[in-house]
């Protein structure tokens, strides 16, 4: 019985040792601008836009699936106009900025 929890106790350090030494090695850096472009957009989470909500147009924008910031119906002229220029200024990781239109 003892040798089955001292088994026990040895494989869940071993697993737990591993799991935080490879989420060290795979960690994957997020984007800085994404919290940035989400304070931008108006922030309803209506879904005109055809994503989930002012957080999948974040990525979207981010990813370069949207190259217009008028997809999203609920912002004003000077929000279009702030978040293309933001992206189109501040280079992303890889160091290449987006073509974004307001």
């Amino acid at each position: 019985m003892i040798e089955a929890i001292l088994l026990m106790l040895g494989l869940g350090a071993l697993l737990g040792l591993g799991l935080g030494i490879s989420g060290e090695i795979f960690y994957v850096k997020p984007d800085e601008r994404f919290e940035k472009v989400l304070n931008m957009l108006p922030g309803y989470n209506c879904g005109a836009c055809g994503y989930p909500g002012c957080q999948g147009m974040a990525e979207g924008l981010l990813n370069g699936e949207v190259t217009a910031v008028s997809q999203c119906k609920p912002s004003n002229s000077q929000q279009r106009t702030d978040i293309s220029s933001y992206l189109n200024e501040n280079p992303g990781p890889d160091g290449k900025t987006l073509a974004i239109k307001p």
